[in-house]
């Protein structure tokens, strides 16, 4: 059996971090929580479960997630978000594949729950992502928005039934304030380009995603969160590229 190192992210999340714990306290025989430095109950929740607890200033989610890997005791790391729970399904395959031995990594669905919904359209179902890995084979890389974890050489990918449940948004608000965020950050990366081609984008981006969203990928039937998730999301888009045109002024 391979040993499993769970890390998880962490920044004032006592509303989820021990839902987060139980649903890997079976598969796991290491658990790190990453904390930069929390001013609620995260620390003690997390220590209380069991895990082990270590403070780092941010500096970025691909940064804290790699030195959480760094800190493991063994090689093979399943990384979470706090707000991310394994369901029963995939605890289960999760504990399958360690019998025989870990090899490569493993994927699996994400499933968001977005205000007490789950959603399973607006491009937001199935979100495959690569969450076990052996860190002698790959590293985050550290983008300021939507961090990718990068492989130093080919390995296979094995896909496990289950879905990581991820508690998103509690409120439509938060995704707002999110959005805003992410728009900022976003803008960062393209502050650089021609100025006209940022004005097209500025405004034909905004509706194709809003289309491709609520149309195309069906969040129609996600019902009235499904169109609030489409036009933050295409709200977003239109914020990055005014912020990236305004920042030349």
């Amino acid at each position: 059996m391979t040993p499993l190192s769970v890390v998880i992210i962490t920044l004032n999340e006592e509303r989820n971090i021990k839902r987060c714990l139980d649903s890997v306290k079976d598969i796991a025989d290491e658990i790190i929580v990453v904390d930069s430095f929390s001013t609620d109950k995260t620390k003690e929740i997390s220590v209380a479960a069991g895990a082990k607890v270590i403070e780092k200033t941010w500096k970025g989610y691909g940064d804290a997630k790699n030195f959480g890997a760094e800190q493991a005791a063994n090689d093979f790391i399943l990384i979470l978000d706090a707000d991310e729970v394994l369901s029963a399904e995939l605890r289960k395959n999760i504990s399958e594949a360690k019998e025989p031995g870990l090899k490569g990594a493993y994927m699996f669905n994400r499933l968001t729950n977005y205000c007490g919904k789950w959603i399973r359209h607006c491009g937001w179902y199935p979100d495959r992502k690569t969450r076990i890995y052996s860190r002698k084979d790959a590293e985050w890389n550290n983008q300021a928005v939507h961090e990718k974890l990068i492989f130093k050489k080919n390995v296979p990918i094995t896909f496990l039934k289950g879905d990581l449940e991820h508690y998103s948004f509690y409120t439509v608000d938060e995704h707002e304030v999110k959005a805003k965020k992410y728009a900022g950050l976003g803008a960062q990366k393209i502050l650089n380009r021609n100025k006209f081609v940022l004005f097209l984008k500025m405004l034909f981006n905004p509706p194709v995603r809003f289309i491709r969203m609520y149309l195309l990928q069906l969040g129609f039937l996600d019902g009235y969160y499904g169109w609030k998730i489409c036009s933050i999301v295409a709200g977003e888009v239109f914020m990055k590229y005014r912020i990236a045109l305004n920042s030349g002024k």
